[in-house]
């Protein structure tokens, strides 16, 4: 069962994703927040496995509570469901640490499956963001891109193809038969030789890049 929070500042929002989403056998909500402060405040005693946020919100914002929850708990996984599909906030809360981003427009199945996958650890986007993000992190030159590829060894190499297809760091783990911790440390080397801000455009430049 996951376990599931829901942050947002309109309370019809939030009873109305409490309907919906009870009713996948698979998802409990838990709890919910009326804004991102509540929201690490209630942390502890939900123990949610992941997150809707919203955005816009009073007192802490989501990018806000994003990277103030990840502080605290960074396993935790984060979708925001905002109204807003501005470039700012899509990158701003990717940057956060968030692992999806979707419109309050999304039908209640594309949220239950985000919710399914960000649990699992892989990277969900709406359709339409998934392509700004994909043309804003586009690839250098390919002879740049090569001359970046040298700096990566074949293990490294290895792991950002695997993060590019959205495994997991465990999955990654169990499929090289390496120990996550191993697995966290080569991606910390990725994103510094790639200069990428997270996995995220790490994967989006491997997906480009690597055949």
């Amino acid at each position: 069962m996951i376990r599931v929070m829901i942050v947002d500042d309109q309370s019809l929002v939030r009873q109305g994703l409490i309907s919906l989403l009870s009713q996948e056998g698979d998802i409990e909500i838990v709890g919910e927040a009326g804004n991102g402060s509540e929201a690490i405040s209630l942390l502890d005693s939900l123990r949610p496995d992941v997150i809707l946020m919203d955005m816009r919100m009073p007192a802490l914002d989501g990018v806000a509570a994003t990277r103030e929850i990840l502080k605290r708990q960074p396993a935790m996984r984060i979708i925001v469901l905002t109204t807003f599909d501005d470039d700012e906030y899509i990158f701003e809360s990717l940057k956060a640490g968030a692992l999806g981003y979707l419109l309050k427009d999304s039908e209640p199945e594309i949220v239950a499956n985000a919710i399914r996958a960000v649990h699992k650890g892989h990277t969900q986007l709406g359709p339409t963001i998934g392509q700004r993000v994909i043309s804003r992190v586009k690839a250098p030159a390919s002879k740049e891109s090569a001359e970046l590829a040298k700096f990566l060894t074949e293990r490294e190499l290895e792991v950002l193809k695997l993060m590019a297809d959205g495994s997991s760091n465990k999955d990654i783990a169990d499929k090289l038969s390496i120990t996550e911790g191993t697995v966290k440390h080569h991606i910390s080397s990725i994103l510094t030789q790639l200069g990428a801000k997270n996995r995220t455009e790490a994967a989006l430049w491997a997906r480009d890049n690597l055949a």
